[in-house]
């Protein structure tokens, strides 16, 4: 089995400190790169309110209204307001050292657990699906088509097995 260098930072909100385990996250985000064959990989998941994903919502995807989870992937095309819009190339030492780094995985605490109460699953449950799902995002990984999400759903099935979460990919997410 390779060596497999993982840096998966948590950040839970004080609020919800006592309620999460911040471990088991680490645990379905290293579960997933590692059934993807990721040998390293550096992410953040954040915990927080509906308010600040609503904002980062209306913000960056021009919805106004909270969801249960956002990714921000660390690479593809990424544009400098400052620079007309053009892609923003470094230098190949900071090119060479954010390579691992995947992004940024938010998770709406309030939101996450009104939708396991909603499809009956359980709280800790809801938060791996969550991970795995922004995970697979930050991986390049969508739902955009009938194809891309039966792919995914597979992945997210996959993994969620080894906690013994099954059928939690059935639901259905917006493209």
């Amino acid at each position: 089995m390779p060596d497999l260098t993982y840096v998966i930072h948590i950040d839970v909100d004080d609020a919800y400190a006592e309620a999460v385990d911040g471990e088991m996250l680490q645990a379905a985000a290293a579960a997933t790169l590692a059934a993807l064959g990721r040998a390293t990989a550096e992410l953040s998941v954040v915990i927080t309110d509906d308010e600040t994903i609503r904002q980062l919502n209306r913000d960056y995807r021009g919805v106004d209204e909270p969801t249960d989870v956002l990714s921000f992937a660390a690479h593809g095309e990424q544009e400098d307001s400052e620079q007309g819009g053009a892609p923003v190339h470094l230098p190949p030492e900071a090119a060479a050292e954010l390579a691992d780094y995947l992004g940024d995985i938010l998770i709406a605490y309030p939101y996450s657990m009104a939708q396991a109460r909603h499809y009956g699953t359980d709280p800790a449950a809801e938060l791996r699906l969550l991970v795995v799902h922004g995970t697979l995002h930050l991986l390049g990984y969508d739902h955009d088509s009938p194809e891309a999400e039966s792919a995914m759903w597979a992945i997210q099935e996959e993994v969620l097995a080894q906690f013994g979460d099954r059928g939690l990919s059935l639901r259905r997410y917006d493209p």
